[in-house]
């Protein structure tokens, strides 16, 4: 099976393996529940994307995936349960300088759990698909048979490295309570990733599509469980599982580092749950407004654009603030913090805010002329965004690789992509060259400490690799992967 494996491997597979390697190789002892399950998960993944992506997979009459990309479901699986690991790996060295307390890692391992259940969950479902619309294919019937007895072995090694490491501090309830918990939060995952790959066909792939719904799965589960550790009902019956949810994790962090966190997360919650509230606003608007049918067109386009501006407006205003002061005992109304925020260094943050208004009002009305009356192909023009993007957060301009590749490229990786090693090779050193230039002068300012230069360069070089050869969507995976890279 080991050599079979081996023989499917192409360049995405590849780098891929290479990221959790340098995991693994990284991962204490006290860690090794997860080091295992992040092993095995890394080879169930990798089994399920070679019967997927075999030429006679029925998947495709099930799911309308975005066309000429691969599955990705290898990528897809192991990102966030990576990032998972290195963050655990970080914070672990952070509790050993006594920078943490032990809350942070045991919130950390449950997160994890609750990210490689959602991945073995999908990739279990996924298997039962191939199985029961593939039965009247030999070859991928056959494929599917094995990895449903694979999955199965997985799951109940899953289960069981789960109870391993989150059982060491509560017993009885609580493990069964938390055990509960995580696989609700698989269940959950199956469901949404359905729902969001039929409501949008064709734009995505397998592997971005469980990405999202990984990211969306999590988000929520941490903001129900800070909003039930409200209820004193529900607290009562639960403590456990809610403080080592992280209920009182964090105590050792800034408080402006909590502050901004918790606004963040707030302001990120109320966008996504906004089309939702805004979907049912409008049908009650269209309700009432069908009683009074009068107006022409415009005026109708013009009130619904009130309506929405005004529906964004109450919930970044009012149910947002609501929802944080309630979980996180803000003192303050959140946008009053914002405010204090920013005049609290006035000459600082005024200038930053005005800087920023400047780039992007002369940036859109150039590039929207460009766009509008230009015939530069689409892919440069995109790259002048990137630029203004970089121009905001980065003093000094970086030299857009991607333009190195797209003009001079001439060595592609592959024959059938458009990814060359000039463009990677371009991109790798632009990198490498700004943060020779940017980490000693952090270093000087007292920002960072210390200066891990081995695990910089091969963050950067396993994500130029891992852009180069991948067919997924590499704005989304590459900075989580560069980011776990350089927690170790």
């Amino acid at each position: 099976m080991a050599v079979s494996l081996l023989q499917q491997l192409n360049g995405e597979r590849a780098v891929v393996l290479l990221y959790i390697i340098r995991i693994l190789f990284s991962t204490p002892l006290s860690l090794l529940p997860e080091a295992c399950s992040l092993s095995l998960l890394s080879l169930f993944a990798l089994c399920v994307e070679i019967s997927v992506d075999d030429a006679s997979n029925p998947l495709a009459n099930y799911f309308r995936t975005r066309p000429g990309a691969s599955s990705g479901i290898l990528l897809g699986a192991v990102t966030l349960p990576g990032v998972m690991v290195s963050r655990l790996i970080q914070s672990l060295r952070a509790f050993s300088l006594q920078e943490v307390g032990i809350e942070e890692i045991e919130y950390l391992k449950l997160q994890f759990w609750a990210v490689s259940a959602i991945c073995f969950t999908v990739l279990v479902f996924l298997c039962i698909i191939c199985r029961s619309q593939g039965k009247s294919s030999y070859s991928i019937s056959s494929l599917s048979n094995l990895d449903a007895k694979f999955s199965l072995i997985c799951l109940t090694l899953l289960v069981e490295l789960g109870l391993v490491s989150l059982s060491w501090k509560l017993y009885g309830w609580p493990v069964a309570l938390m055990t509960l918990w995580v696989l609700c939060h698989g269940f959950t995952a199956v469901k949404l990733i359905q729902r969001i790959i039929r409501t949008f066909p064709a734009c995505a792939s397998i592997g971005e599509a469980l990405l999202v719904t990984t990211g969306l799965v999590v988000y929520f589960g941490d903001m129900l469980a800070y909003t039930a550790a409200r209820i004193p009902s529900f607290l009562a019956s639960s403590k456990g599982l809610l403080v080592l949810y992280g209920i009182k994790r964090s105590e050792k962090a800034p408080l402006f580092s909590n502050s901004l966190a918790h606004t963040m997360q707030g302001v990120i919650i109320g966008l996504l749950i906004f089309p939702i509230f805004y979907k049912y606003v409008i049908q009650l608007w269209e309700s009432f407004a069908s009683l009074s049918s009068s107006g022409d067109l415009g005026n109708y386009e013009m009130r619904r654009s009130l309506v929405f501006y005004a529906s964004l407006t109450f919930m970044l205003a009012m149910v947002v603030p609501s929802w944080m002061q309630l979980v996180h005992s803000f003192k303050i109304h959140p946008l009053l913090w914002v405010l204090h925020f920013v005049f609290s260094e006035p000459f600082k943050s005024l200038t930053l805010c005005a800087y920023w208004l400047v780039v992007i009002y002369f940036s859109v009305r150039k590039f929207y002329n460009i766009s509008k009356n230009s015939k530069t192909e689409r892919i440069l023009l995109r790259k002048y965004y990137h630029l203004m993007a970089v121009s905001i957060f980065v003093p000094a301009l970086i030299f857009q690789a991607s333009m190195v590749g797209h003009k001079y490229g001439v060595l592609r990786w592959s024959k059938t992509g458009k990814k060359t090693i000039e463009g990677t090779a371009a991109g790798i050193t632009s990198v490498l060259a700004a943060c020779f230039i940017l980490l000693p002068l952090l270093a000087a300012t007292g920002y960072i400490f210390t200066l891990q230069w081995f695990s910089l360069i091969v963050a950067v070089t396993i994500s130029g690799l891992l852009e180069a050869y991948t067919a997924q969507l590499d704005n989304a995976f590459i900075p989580l992967v560069f980011y776990s890279l350089l927690c170790l």
